[in-house]
């Protein structure tokens, strides 16, 4: 984009005023771009809640929220495995009855790279079951709450989306004759944004305005995102970039998704990260989305192939 709508700077979390009263729902707080944007909507009072697969992780990250923040700030973690439909379930029904307001739902967490086929218990690719089909089940569980909150969901994606095939491979959906990590990591990425344009598409032919969905990217940022799933080379090759001007912080990768969580009157059309060189960094706007992400036919196909996936008719 040639300009900036939120100025030179882009958009910060100075934009951000009081969040008193307001309740956001994250996955994957533990580390990265998911704590950094736990911290900052805390400090601006906010209740925050947490949705992570290891217990003791969570318990470190509330001690250090509290540690730099004071012990009265408002956060809990709910478990939840993404991997896992039961445990996704089980987390919502927690959600439902234990938060009765929910003025975001944030889908921070997702696994990358993943160097060899591996599958889901549910016997999915694990980078479609988990960026995919797991965080498609949890909005639809969690939609009722939101929709009764004037609510928003936020898809964190990535530029990654315009890596691999640009559409949906539907007839081999667990990749078993052509896994990449690159290419399946990719194709989970399209799915996530594809996911977020047909319910806005549902949302506006149902006549709903006052839930929001919205599609945003955290650029190149220092998270452990590859570390953790990555293959030996694609980790070493990242540890070395880490620390070059082409990567930012993970506090600047939170940005995307706060902004998509608070700023008022945000356009649902728009996909919007780092505006730098790449998309990589740089100040926080709209970035172009390319047009096979909105692919009519793909996108209402791709949600009836979830729904029967998931075992969850989501009518929004």
């Amino acid at each position: 984009m040639d300009t900036n709508q939120f100025g030179k700077q882009g958009w910060t979390p100075n934009r951000i005023g009081s969040l008193k009263g307001k309740t956001y729902v994250i996955t994957g707080t533990t580390s990265g771009t998911g704590f950094e944007a736990a911290s900052i909507l805390l400090s601006k009072g906010a209740k925050v809640v947490m949705l992570n697969r290891n217990t003791k992780k969570s318990e470190d990250t509330i001690t250090a929220l509290k540690q730099d923040l004071g012990n009265d700030i408002d956060v809990f973690n709910i478990r939840m495995d993404l991997s896992e439909l039961a445990s996704i379930r089980k987390a919502a029904a927690a959600v439902l009855k234990t938060v009765p307001q929910m003025d975001a739902l944030i889908l921070n967490a997702a696994i990358a790279q993943v160097p060899e086929q591996t599958f889901t218990v549910d016997g999915f690719e694990s980078q479609l079951g988990v960026n995919h089909y797991g965080n498609f089940l949890l909005q639809g569980l969690l939609y009722p709450r939101i929709e009764e909150s004037n609510g928003r969901l936020v898809t964190i994606g990535s530029m990654g989306y315009n890596l691999g095939i640009k559409t949906i491979q539907f007839d081999n959906m667990n990749w078993d004759k052509n896994y990449s990590p690159n290419g399946v990591y990719s194709q989970s990425k399209l799915a996530q944004l594809m996911t977020v344009y047909e319910l806005q598409d549902r949302l506006k032919k149902a006549g709903k305005t006052n839930v929001k969905a919205y599609a945003c990217h955290p650029g190149a940022s220092r998270t452990s995102l590859i570390r953790t799933n990555g293959s030996l080379m694609t980790r070493f090759v990242w540890q070395l970039m880490k620390w070059s001007p082409f990567v930012q912080s993970a506090k600047k990768g939170a940005y995307p998704q706060l902004m998509c969580a608070t700023e008022p009157d945000l356009d649902q059309g728009g996909f919007y990260g780092p505006t730098g060189r790449n998309y990589w960094t740089g100040p926080v706007g709209e970035c172009k989305l390319e047009p096979h992400a909105k692919d009519k036919h793909v996108m209402e196909r791709l949600w009836e192939v979830s729904e029967k996936a998931t075992g969850f008719e989501w009518n929004p």
